[in-house]
């Protein structure tokens, strides 16, 4: 069956990192693109950053670009998210989520999450 299992969540000062990873397992991961996203307290979840099957098609919330970075090794079956400048407003429990075969702008699997808490 299909598992995602997000890791690398913790407390980091503003301006600081943090690199989340996202282990699959129970599907050709290579074929999939993989996505991550966030909900805050008393927020919806929303999108954080997509990468396609092959490292490409990378896409970022704006609210993200130019901070965040989002890749995968195949080989790992690993997804990642480094997370640079971080900021209060990043605070979030953190979700990979894979994409459906038919439609990569739906998601039909996700983690359980990793927490970020930002924070002096």
């Amino acid at each position: 069956q299909v598992q995602l299992v997000e890791s690398g969540g913790g407390l980091a000062q503003p301006g600081g990192s943090l690199r989340l990873s996202c282990a699959a397992s129970g599907f050709t991961f290579n074929n999939y693109v993989m996505a991550w996203f966030r909900q805050a307290p008393g927020k919806e979840r929303e999108f954080v950053a997509r990468i396609f099957w092959d490292g490409g098609g990378i896409y970022y919330a704006d609210n993200v670009k130019g901070r965040f970075t989002i890749s995968r090794d195949n080989a790992k079956n690993t997804l990642y998210l480094q997370m640079n400048s971080l900021k209060s407003e990043d605070t979030a429990l953190y979700y990979c989520a894979k994409a459906s075969q038919s439609d990569y702008a739906k998601y039909d699997y996700w983690g359980q999450g990793t927490q970020v808490t930002v924070s002096s």
